[in-house]
């Protein structure tokens, strides 16, 4: 858990950068696969200003997200159930799936939420470690508003992401439910 919540508490601006300084050409990651003979000196990964910087970056931004729900909702989940299934003839494989797995769905559905919450404005990270190929949907609106001042675009795709964020709610709230999220039990 405090290797999830020490990045947490870490400025936004400082993770972002640090990913930088990993994912680049010449890069500590880089170097670190050609130390260890994975890749040779000129087939070095393009890991940064692409999608997969994006990717890589944004998932290390909202990990904790997604873990501290999770961890909350587990963490109240007596033992206890665990070994019923056990005397009951469950393997552990059964009893996680059958007994632990659908009690903490709540966590994994307010997790979610929230991570989607955040992924869909998300701004400065996709614009610093995606560079021009890594963009986001919300990167391309604020181009539109504040460059190419296209408002009637930018406009049309703010249209379109709240129509796709309505529509996943909808679905999202059909599965589980806002009620449903009752963290901690």
């Amino acid at each position: 858990l405090i290797l999830v919540l020490v990045p947490f508490w870490t400025s936004l601006l400082v993770r972002t950068t640090a990913w930088i300084v990993l994912l680049q050409t010449q890069g500590v990651l880089n170097e670190f696969l050609v130390t260890i003979g994975l890749i040779s000196d000129g087939g070095r990964l393009a890991m940064i200003y692409n999608m997969t910087g994006t990717i890589v970056a944004m998932t290390h931004v909202l990990l904790p997200f997604m873990v501290l729900p999770l961890y909350s909702v587990m963490s109240s989940i007596p033992s206890t159930q665990m070994d019923a299934a056990a005397s009951l003839g469950a393997t552990p494989v059964q009893a996680f799936l059958r007994v632990y797995w659908p009690q903490s769905l709540p966590g994994v559905g307010a997790g979610a939420l929230l991570v989607f919450i955040l992924a869909i404005g998300y701004y400065i990270t996709p614009a610093l470690v995606g560079g021009s190929d890594g963009q986001l949907i919300s990167n391309m609106i604020a181009y539109h508003m504040q460059t190419s001042l296209n408002w009637g675009l930018a406009a049309a795709l703010g249209g379109v992401l709240l129509l796709i964020v309505l529509v996943l709610y909808a679905v999202y709230e059909r599965l589980l439910g806002v009620e449903k999220i009752g963290l901690g039990g």
